[in-house]
């Protein structure tokens, strides 16, 4: 089997792992740069042309595409899918994962527990967003933001309506979030293959620091889930549509509360943390389906 992994950086520790798992497993595995694919439309004959050939031999594709270039690199996971491609990760379920104002809203219907959040459109009752959540401190977040980038901790009333409204003033777009003091500074990765947990990290943000993130500075270390986490974790990733998934959540007094689900989530903590491959469950679940 002929296994394309669209990643920009070949050196990536998440592509070369897939690289490293696909042919243990005896595929054929190449890297391509999604954003030098042309894509040829034409009546019920899709094509790409890549690095001078067209790529009409491919088996299978594993997306690496990265927040700032989800346009067009949905746009080649589709193009793909045209060619009755098997993809590990779904265009539209990609779409869906990098709009978090459309995600938590599909997770909230879908009944995944959140942090309570106000969305505004330049709303000039800052006053009431604030409320709304929950009052001081609570959590700001840019809706492009990436990695714990444009996410703040207002501590005080007074210091979330100066952030909000020079957010506003800079016409960016912001989400309002409950701080859940209790979960002190830590979040859990549950890391999804095709419907099954197939590893978790807890992942502690450094001292004086809220965000966990581990390209932050945060440490991971191996945890079990509950049953409560479990089933939060693959509930949201159904609710989304991913085949493979990152579901960060929030251990609240009110159970697992989901901040998150990524797409594209890093192998390097989640393998480093369990000890598992989990580049090589990735590897099977497209066994399994193509």
């Amino acid at each position: 089997m002929k296994i394309a992994i669209l990643s920009r950086n070949s050196k990536l520790y998440s592509t070369r792992r897939l690289v490293e798992a696909a042919e243990e497993k005896g595929h054929e595995a190449i890297v391509i740069d999604h954003l030098k694919c042309i894509i040829e439309l034409e009546k019920k004959n899709p094509k790409i042309f890549y690095n001078g050939i067209y790529l009409d031999d491919i088996d299978a594709v594993i997306p690496r595409i990265g927040a700032s270039v989800t346009f067009y690199g949905t746009a080649v996971v589709r193009q793909f899918e045209m060619m009755k491609v098997f993809t590990a990760v779904e265009s539209q379920a990609l779409v869906r994962s990098r709009d978090k104002l459309r995600s938590l809203q599909i997770l909230a219907r879908a009944g995944v527990g959140l942090p309570k959040t106000v969305f505004t459109n330049y709303a000039k009752d800052v006053d009431h967003v604030i409320e709304s959540v929950g009052g001081a401190p609570l959590v700001l977040k840019l809706l492009e933001g990436t990695q714990g980038l444009g996410v703040v901790l207002a501590e005080t009333h007074n210091a979330a309506n100066s952030v909000i409204e020079a957010f506003n003033g800079l016409k960016a777009r912001v989400i309002a979030q409950q701080f859940i003091k209790e979960s002190g500074g830590a979040d859990i990765r549950a890391f999804i293959v095709d419907g099954v947990v197939v590893g978790a990290m807890k992942r502690q943000g450094k001292k004086g620091e809220f965000r966990s993130n581990l390209h932050r500075g945060g440490s991971a270390t191996l945890i079990e889930l509950t049953d409560e986490e479990d089933t939060t974790a693959l509930k949201a990733a159904k609710a989304m549509g991913l085949g493979v998934a990152g579901v960060d959540m929030l251990q609240s007094s009110n159970g697992p509360l989901v901040l998150e689900v990524n797409s594209s989530p890093g192998l390097e903590g989640i393998e480093a943390a369990t000890n598992k491959d989990i580049a090589k469950e990735i590897i099977r679940y497209i066994e399994r389906n193509v």
